[in-house]
């Protein structure tokens, strides 16, 4: 097959091109700028677009399909001539349920949970040789790639987005891949840009556990009461299992998971992890997976990248970094970490740099967010706002929302960096959260900073 993609450079869509070269597939792809890491790999498999830019003579009717990328927009040239010509328009999880539509399709939904469960559950299956058909939206461990495609593996896992599918397909990625297996762990409102009210983002909750095909199943985190809510009120004619967290004690810094054999020491910890664990079990259970087993290879998960992943340790301090930056992953990634290390001083920092989090009206959803911490630290950048065309955010805001007198915010890199830097980290944890980068810190000045 020829496949074209309009914006191959994006994580999603350069991982497919690759999953789809491997596969024997002749691949090509535009884009108007290419990053790394995605342009050393593209560059590795000789698919990387010669120049940037759209060029509407590579859409020809020799093309068997077209994949429109999220990057790219409505009124975009090579989008135009494909729909001229009556191409084949795919979204990225229109192509991935083409790709899949002959197998048993599991897939991970929820508003948090849903990389780290399929990667709890990918790491199982390698452990044990089991060879799958998977979408993953981290680098793993192990895996070359976050898209794999055959055309002989029977199961394929998904981790099932609730963002948008296309410029042109407005429906949430999660609706298209009709699950055979489905989780849900969570709902707590997110991409406001897209889902103006939280009825409006339950919603689309309700719709994928409508999408299961009869006869299906769903595992559901039952702690969670919108989950329940929304799970147990479908009518659709799929079985319905609850999982909750599991038992577990922290002694000198070690997660212990209760087992039927006895406490097992694990690398991963925290509730909100735990309760993923739970829910991962489960699935890999119905895939073939029996308890001893999962418990066997989930003892060497060491966790999904960029999710709670440890940057630099000595004897008496540790530091970790999160991509955590909705509510209720700021909160449960803040309270397992001072559980983690309860005799510490926790210096958690999160960085304001969504769409959301950046949004006035939406600030309040992060009341009590950080309480876990001794110290709390927000940074935000005016200039982000300003980026984003959004309502200016003001300090005020800021700590209004919070609902904590003793929040520290600052808005200038230089002044958060010197903040951490006057640290003195012994006998404390820090923690790092935000999907950017607090503008412009070096993360490995960070690694030395505790090593001192």
């Amino acid at each position: 097959m020829n496949v074209h993609f309009i914006a191959i450079g994006g994580a999603a869509m350069h991982n497919l091109a690759l999953a789809l070269h491997n596969k024997g597939y002749n691949v090509t792809g535009s884009d108007d700028e290419i990053f790394d890491p995605s342009k050393s790999r593209l560059e590795a498999y000789n698919i990387l677009p010669e120049t940037f830019g759209w060029y509407p003579e590579k859409i020809t009717s020799d093309l068997d399909a077209v994949v429109l990328g999220m990057h790219a927009k409505a009124d975009n040239p090579e989008l135009l001539k494909a729909q001229e010509l009556d191409l084949k328009i795919y979204s990225y999880p229109e192509f991935l349920y083409e790709q899949s539509k002959y197998k048993t399709r599991v897939v991970i939904g929820g508003s948090h949970g849903k990389t780290t469960i399929t990667s709890m559950i990918l790491h199982v299956l390698h452990y044990h040789d089991k060879d799958v058909d998977y979408m993953v939206g981290a680098q793993l461990e192990g895996f070359d790639v976050m898209v794999k495609l055959t055309d002989n593996n029977d199961f394929i896992v998904l981790e099932g987005d609730e963002y948008l599918s296309s410029p042109i397909d407005r429906r949430p990625k999660f609706h298209l891949y009709k699950p055979n297996i489905a989780l849900l762990s969570g709902i707590a409102w997110d991409h406001i840009n897209v889902f103006p009210t939280y009825e409006n983002y339950v919603e689309q909750f309700k719709i994928f556990v409508d999408s299961i095909v009869t006869g299906g199943s769903i595992n559901y985190n039952e702690e969670d009461l919108d989950v329940k809510r929304v799970v147990e009120a479908s009518e659709n004619q799929i079985r319905k299992i609850a999982y909750r967290t599991p038992e577990y004690t922290v002694k000198n810094g070690e997660t212990l998971l209760e087992t039927s054999e006895g406490p097992m020491p694990i690398e991963v910890f925290g509730a909100h992890n735990l309760n993923n664990l739970a829910g991962a079990k489960w699935i890999c259970q119905h895939m073939g997976i029996d308890e001893d087993d999962f418990y066997e290879a989930i003892a060497t998960f060491k966790g999904a990248s960029k999710r709670l992943e440890k940057i630099a340790e000595s004897k008496t301090s540790v530091a970790y970094k999160d991509f955590a930056h909705s509510p209720s992953k700021v909160k449960a990634t803040t309270k397992a970490v001072k559980e983690q290390y309860r005799d510490r001083t926790l210096v958690a920092c999160l960085e304001l740099h969504t769409y959301s989090s950046l949004n006035a009206e939406f600030l309040k959803e992060y009341k009590g967010a950080l309480d876990a911490a001794d110290v709390a630290v927000v940074f935000y950048s005016p200039h982000a706002v300003e980026i984003k065309k959004l309502e200016e955010v003001t300090t005020d805001q800021i700590a209004n929302a919070f609902e904590r007198d003793d929040l520290i915010i600052y808005t200038n890199p230089s002044e958060f960096k010197d903040f951490l830097f006057a640290q003195n980290f012994d006998n404390k944890s820090l923690l790092l959260m935000s999907s950017g980068n607090y503008g412009g810190l070096d993360f490995d000045e960070v690694k030395q900073l505790l090593r001192t």
